[in-house]
């Protein structure tokens, strides 16, 4: 019952959009008349301008303006009409009808980009006056690609951040690096600011909602955030009104997704066949199903997004209201996600110097995770879909989960359907500010932020349907976290230009406060499956309650100077105190310097006429890291229960040791630029070189046994990045069809320098032991094992070559050697965006190149060592003395044939066509007639085609997530899906 009314409330749903657009062509319309506008176009020398475009916004029609600049307009227009001039090398100007008959326009130089106003820590600048490395994804890149996450919006669009989606599931964020890993224990994310808030979780921030990302790359522009900011900061800023008169825009879309990749696997006879070669036998008779469980488990995954907007601006208040709902119910067999989003931005202008304003985001937040990056027999799906035999069927007679006919193992239906699993989140994220303006070139700015969030787990094993559940007589979990935030900042500024100077100075304190609590508690032995929380159960398996507080205390300066537009000069410095660190080294100072030289404006360059701007910069700065557990410098006890007199009685033990000398982790950044723009900005150039290095590395080192603990968090080590990005801005053509591109490639290397051990195995995968390795000289992300030699045709054996390159059957620890390296060479984003008379076409292609993988999924599925399934590669193994093959034998319980090896490293490398739409801009001739301003159809596909040599099911996955060191392992991970996305955006 309760399905059938999901699918009702469902279908529902879907007709919306449909429902929506028949309201709106039912609204009473207001017909435009055939109207002549006449005009001039001049340059703001007063010289005319032929061949300006002048086009009614919105529509095809248009003119352009003759020799003389002048022009004659004829179409439909209304009072309401706004007229569109454009000229290549001027500011786009838009100009209401009204009552006017004849319209002269004056157009301004602008040369593309470079007044653009970018972002910046505490501030904006003009795109030509800063002096760091900074990328800007802006609203046109944004909108163009409908999504759910917001890392998905950034990926391949800004040179040297790498946005890498460790899984496909709705649920999973996506994990950001900027030039780099930057740490081995601390935290590599960078910070991310919400309109002035910073926070580390963006999985419920609405993409919708977001106007500009700015990323803030190099030490020179990040310093301002100190103590944060060593991995880099994303500023997010979100939208506000922009037009005078009220703007309510209706997006909605539905989509529906699919597992792009499948593999072959045995079927029932050949897997009896590989079952009897290992000597096990069973009643085949009862084991006759043919079940595909890769089509059982994968599913066809539908999405849908509505988006409610009303903006506006007045003289003094500029307002923007949304709500927002989304819901994917994911490719994967019961994963699902759906959010709900309510947001307000208000900015009021109380007189000429005082403004007020507020920033309100509130989120409801739900998913259903799905189990991966396991074995089938720790209940994992995706593995499962390969290592589940077909000869059984999903459910025995009994209605309980069928299992593997020699192991119980459970088929993967059983972890996907044999729980109730649900994680729910309530967020609060908003701030208030005030703004006062005095002496003239003197502000103060009050900025008070909170980020509060509330999420419950509940987890249901019934006492039923699986073993595990049956042994457990049901297992109930409820899990909740509470976090909250909140920040105070006040910033002093001063802003002067006079004659060919101009300085903008800050200065400011921020205190930021953090507190996490956690309570849960897990029940066993339920007398039914009626009651499903905790309570139902009558023995408390374990239970638990923990909090933390953090604080921060900053201040904060900065100085940009110019001269002559010309010469610009960029300092910062800030003071941070974490809690996180002892008394003795509380303090971190995080200075910056950066500089540029605007070549183009000397004198000595007058005669590059086809030369608009070039710029070269440099700039040097320190910024530190404290995204480390808390209380890290403090010795810790653990708690324990220990037998004494028959009883068992609550003790404790020494845990960690103290250590108030624990201090900051520093990264030293230098970076070189140069920015370059020719043909009235027609192609823009930036290059940047840097070089960062990382020392002071908090890492949890191995201790001496006589201390009596087995490691502590200490300063030692230090890492390095260095790298080279390129980013191409062309607009290829800008006439009747428009059509630009950007493209983007980064180069990183990444190496450990300095280590206090000689080299940390870590990371056990598949049950073979260690993966990766830390080690001196290498980079993070170093796979380890041994160097795979082939299959002895006499016996069927795997061999393999030893540290002293002969082979050997039996490989000891110390024949392990580096096999792989999980970070690429380079990887690149291509975007082009072509429109002609209302139709519109984004191509995107994003890619990597150089990286390798080690695809633990096989070392299940083609080991060859006990009941699972195998894949169908397997059918090539050796069989009888003489067979050359690359597969071994099979053999029950030996790992011998299946260890990490080279024989499981595979080239990472793809390229994707991550992004497609096709849009349709609705004639104003027709929307004229029922009222509308825009009306927009689009049909968007994600990863369409991909091409690598990868043999899993993606190569952009890792089963470790955004881990610092287990980078580039595959072992069955919920795969990146194809999508179809169908939407529709209205603009009343």
């Amino acid at each position: 019952m309760k399905k059938h009314l999901y699918k009702s409330i469902q279908r529902a749903l879907y007709r919306i959009p449909m429902l929506i657009l028949l309201c709106i062509f039912s609204i009473l319309t207001i017909h435009a008349q055939n109207l002549t506008i006449t005009g001039k176009v001049t340059d703001s020398s007063g010289q005319p301008i032929p061949g300006a475009s002048i086009v009614i916004k919105t529509t095809t029609i248009g003119t352009i303006s003759d020799i003389d600049g002048n022009y004659s307009l004829t179409g439909e227009l209304s009072p309401e009409s706004i007229l569109v001039y454009s000229f290549v090398g001027m500011k786009t100007q838009e100009v209401l009808v009204g009552n006017q008959a004849t319209i002269d326009v004056t157009m301004q130089d602008d040369v593309h980009g470079l007044t653009e106003v970018v972002v910046v820590g505490y501030g904006t600048q003009e795109k030509k006056d800063i002096t760091g490395s900074v990328a800007l994804v802006g609203a046109d890149e944004l909108e163009s690609r409908p999504n759910t996450q917001l890392g998905s919006l950034i990926q391949g669009r800004a040179a040297g951040v790498r946005v890498a989606s460790s899984s496909g599931k709705p649920s999973q964020g996506l994990s950001i690096r900027v030039r780099g890993t930057n740490s081995i224990t601390a935290g590599s994310e960078p910070l991310y600011v919400v309109d002035g808030i910073p926070t580390s979780d963006t999985r419920s921030i609405n993409p919708a909602d977001v106007e500009t990302m700015t990323v803030l790359k190099d030490a020179s522009s990040a310093a301002i955030y100190g103590a944060q900011g060593a991995n880099g900061v994303v500023l997010i800023t979100t939208k506000q009104g922009t037009s005078g008169k009220p703007k309510v825009t209706l997006d909605a879309y539905t989509g529906f997704s699919e597992v792009w990749n499948t593999l072959s696997v045995l079927n029932g006879e050949q897997y009896r066949d590989l079952m009897t070669e290992m000597g096990q036998s069973t009643d085949w008779n009862r084991y006759n199903k043919n079940t595909d469980w890769q089509k059982e488990i994968f599913q066809r995954g539908i999405s849908q997004n509505y988006q409610l907007s009303l903006s506006g601006k007045s003289e003094q208040t500029t307002y923007y209201v949304s709500g927002g709902w989304v819901q994917q119910v994911g490719a994967v067999r019961s994963s699902e996600m759906d959010r709900a989003n309510f947001k307000i931005n208000l900015d009021q202008e109380v007189n000429d110097w005082l403004s007020i304003g507020t920033r309100i985001a509130y989120t409801r937040y739900r998913d259903v995770d799905v189990n991966d990056n396991n074995a089938i027999n720790q209940g994992g799906v995706i593995t499962g879909v390969i290592n589940t035999p077909s000869v059984i069927g999903i459910y025995n007679e009994d209605g309980t989960f069928t299992s593997n006919p020699f192991q119980n193992w459970e088929n993967p239906v059983a972890s996907t359907d044999g729980s109730d699993r649900e994680y729910r989140q309530e967020r609060f994220l908003g701030n208030l500010y005030l703004k006062i303006k005095f002496l003239k070139d003197f502000s103060i700015k009050s900025n008070f932020g909170v980020d509060y969030s509330n999420g419950i787990y509940d987890y249901f094993l019934d006492p039923y349907r699986t073993s595990y559940g049956q042994a457990k007589k049901g297992i109930g979990t409820n899990n909740t976290d509470r976090s909250s935030y909140w920040m105070a900042e006040n910033i002093l500024s001063y802003n002067k230009k006079t004659g060919k100077h101009s300085i903008e100075a800050l200065a400011g304190n921020v205190v930021q406060k953090y507190l996490w609590e956690n309570a849960y508690i897990t029940t066993e032995n339920f007398a039914s499956d009626g009651v499903k929380t905790t309570n139902g159960g009558s023995i408390i398996a374990s239970a638990g309650n923990t909090k933390a507080e953090k604080s921060n205390v900053s201040y904060i300066s900065r100085l940009n100077y110019v001269f002559d537009d010309k010469y610009l000069l960029t300092a910062n410095f800030r003071a941070d105190a974490s809690s996180v660190f002892g008394a003795d080294n509380r303090w971190g100072y995080f200075p910056s310097f950066s500089a540029g030289w605007r070549i183009s404006h000397e004198g000595f360059m007058n005669d590059f006429d086809f030369l608009n701007d070039l710029k070269v910069r440099a700039g040097w700065g320190i910024v530190g890291n404290d995204q480390i557990r808390n209380y890290a410098y403090y010795g810790t006890v653990g708690s324990n229960n220990y037998p004494i007199g028959g009883t068992l009685m609550p003790g404790t033990y020494p845990n960690a040791m103290d250590n108030n000398s624990l201090k900051w982790e520093e990264s030293e950044q230098t970076n070189i630029g140069l920015d370059i723009s020719v043909l009235n900005g027609r192609i823009q150039l930036t290059a940047d070189a840097y070089h960062r290095k990382t020392r002071d590395l908090l890492l949890d080192a191995p201790l001496p046994i006589s201390t009596g603990y087995q490691a502590a968090l200490q300063n030692i080590g230090n890492l390095e990045n260095k790298g080279l990005e390129f980013s191409l801005n062309t607009v290829n053509i800008d006439k009747e069809v428009k059509w630009s591109s950007t493209f983007n490639i980064s180069f990183n290397q990444n190496e450990v320098t300095n280590l206090v051990v000689e080299s940390l195995p870590m990371g056990n995968i598949a049950g073979r032991g260690e993966a990766i390795l830390l080690e001196e000289g290498q980079s993070l992300g170093t796979l380890y094992g041994y160097v795979w030699g082939g299959v002895d045709p006499a016996t069927g054996n795997a061999y393999y070559i030893d540290a002293n390159g002969e082979s050997t059957f039996t490989p000891t620890a110390d024949d392990r050697q580096i096999i792989g390296n999980a970070s690429p060479d380079f990887f690149y984003g291509l975007n082009n965006t072509v429109s002609y008379k209302g139709i519109g076409l984004t191509v995107f292609l994003e890619g990597a190149y150089g990286n390798d993988m080690l695809n633990a999924t096989r070392i299940d599925s083609e080991g060859m060592t006990d009941p699972k399934n195998q894949l169908l590669t397997v059918n090539n193994r050796w069989r009888q003395p003489g067979d050359v093959t690359d597969t071994p034998r099979a053999s029950w319980a030996n790992t011998d044939n299946s260890l990490i090896s080279t024989r499981f490293i595979e080239d990472g490398s793809y390229l994707r066509l991550k992004t497609v739409t096709l849009s349709y801009d609705i004639p104003q001739s027709i929307l004229s007639k029922v009222n509308l301003s825009n009306v927009r159809l689009y049909a968007t596909g994600e990863n369409l085609l991909t091409f690598t040599d990868y043999s899993g099911f993606d190569p952009e996955v890792n089963a470790f997530g955004g881990s610092n060191t287990m980078q580039g392992i595959d072992y069955g991970t919920y795969p990146q899906t194809r999508n179809i996305i169908f939407g529709l955006n209205v603009t009343f």
